[in-house]
């Protein structure tokens, strides 16, 4: 189908196509950033969490959430809120856990907004292409005189490839830009989960007398 089609020619003559290769290059570059990112703070932090908690219980709290921040999942760091403050009211915990899920969010989402911007653009930079090499086409019509479909055919079919190149960016940027979105969501809601659960492990240690005093 394309093999006799003159990229180079369509590079010059279409700044579209240029856009278009320029979008290209900025979405895999940005994808590979969120995938070795993704791939660096994936686990699960049940273990590291369960041994905080039992080193929290012998007195080396401090100690303890210093290990979960070292942890790559977010779960880590949010479940660190609750071992450092955890002789606070549970509002002031609550609203500290909600501050670093926050944090931890902006880290997963940082970049994101781009793969999204290339797949609602590309498609309508590629449909300008395609305008474009359409006006041109009828333009050659009218400067030869002719009729003849030969005449404006290989121009449709150029105009019409901007098009199809810009599907090309969208339609992968589109799924990433999901797929990341979707495993941000999953991941803090499991970041959630582990420190609502060990907020209240620490408070079944709290003697009951305590906290009737409290």
């Amino acid at each position: 189908m394309f093999e006799n089609f003159d990229w180079i020619q369509a590079m010059r003559t279409s700044p579209v196509m240029l856009i278009i290769l320029a979008c290209s290059v900025v979405t895999f570059g940005f994808a590979v950033e969120r995938m070795l990112y993704f791939g660096r703070r994936r686990g699960r932090p049940d273990a590291a969490i369960a041994q905080a908690l039992m080193r929290a219980r012998t007195g080396q709290a401090r100690e303890a959430a210093g290990q979960l921040r070292a942890t790559a999942h977010p779960g880590g760091p949010v479940a660190a809120q609750v071992l450092e403050h955890a002789h606070r009211p549970t509002e002031d915990i609550e609203d500290r856990m909600q501050i670093e899920l926050s944090e931890q969010r902006l880290l997963f989402e940082r970049n994101l907004g781009v793969l999204g911007t290339m797949g609602n653009t590309a498609p309508l930079i590629g449909l300008l292409g395609t305008v474009w090499g359409i006006m041109r086409a009828f333009h050659d019509l009218a400067s030869t005189g002719s009729a003849g479909p030969s005449v404006v055919a290989a121009g449709v079919a150029e105009a019409l490839f901007t098009t199809a190149a810009g599907l090309l960016v969208a339609v992968p940027a589109v799924m990433l830009y999901n797929h990341f979105t979707r495993r941000t969501s999953v991941l803090l809601t499991e970041a959630e989960n582990q420190a609502r659960s060990l907020r209240l492990a620490l408070a079944e240690d709290v003697p009951a007398s305590t906290r009737m005093a409290a």
